[in-house]
């Protein structure tokens, strides 16, 4: 199925009412798995024709998007990665933990960017950032797709690496995302130290139930381990 192809439409429009000229692309990945770090990216294009497909990175076949990613890292002004881990996902709760990772990426770049595109429509950046938050902007944003791209073959493969030390998980194939085999790997041996122990998959494993962490101060959707 052809997609409509990301444009500069929303950095044009930025540029012409905020005077700004130089626009960085966010985007995360790894926000609704059980395991692994959740991982932003952060990236400058101008306002260059972008390379042929790019587009947000879900919709692109694993081949595809490896191959893009390594054309997108050339391609870019510049771009730059952020984590947070599993511990300070637990210890943080999802939204300050992105706004670590994002910040972490952004503070990154050789140069920081005047304003931010931000996909979806919740703005975690908040602080002295100036954002435009752009539901399904990995989609219509060259910016934010190509941060799509490159944060999730860098998540991806970080997680296959680390599947080869905890095979029965099969990070390679889910990277730490929910699936059968992810699940009956967790109920026989029970969570690794790259798991999020806040997440609500434990409350169906009563084996593991003790290992559980909860917040105080866990807003009921971070509590629930659903993907804002």
């Amino acid at each position: 199925m052809p997609y409509e192809p990301p444009t500069h439409s929303v950095e044009r429009s930025m540029r012409a009412t905020m005077g700004v000229r130089t626009v960085a692309g966010v985007d995360e990945v790894g926000r609704g798995a059980w395991a692994g770090p959740v991982t932003v990216c952060a990236a400058i294009t101008g306002l260059r024709r972008p390379p042929e497909g790019l587009t947000d990175s879900k919709l692109i076949t694993p081949k595809r998007r490896t191959a893009l990613a390594g054309i997108l890292t050339g391609w870019v002004t510049s771009y730059a990665l952020g984590h947070a881990s599993n511990e300070e996902i637990d210890e943080l709760g999802m939204t300050a933990a992105l706004r670590l990772a994002a910040g972490r990426a952004l503070d990154a770049l050789p140069e920081r960017p005047e304003a931010v595109i931000l996909d979806g429509k919740h703005n975690y950046l908040g602080g002295s950032w100036r954002v435009r938050t752009v539901i399904k902007g990995d989609q219509s944003c060259v910016a934010v797709a190509a941060a799509s791209v490159i944060a999730k073959v860098h998540r991806d493969a970080a997680m296959a690496q680390l599947g080869l030390e905890y095979e029965p998980f099969a990070f390679q194939e889910n990277a730490g995302y929910p699936s059968p085999v992810h699940r009956a790997a967790l109920e026989e041996f029970g969570p690794t130290g790259h798991h999020r122990l806040s997440w609500s998959y434990l409350d169906a494993m009563p084996r593991w139930q003790h290992l559980k962490k909860v917040r105080e101060d866990i807003d009921t959707g971070e509590q629930l381990g659903f993907d804002f």
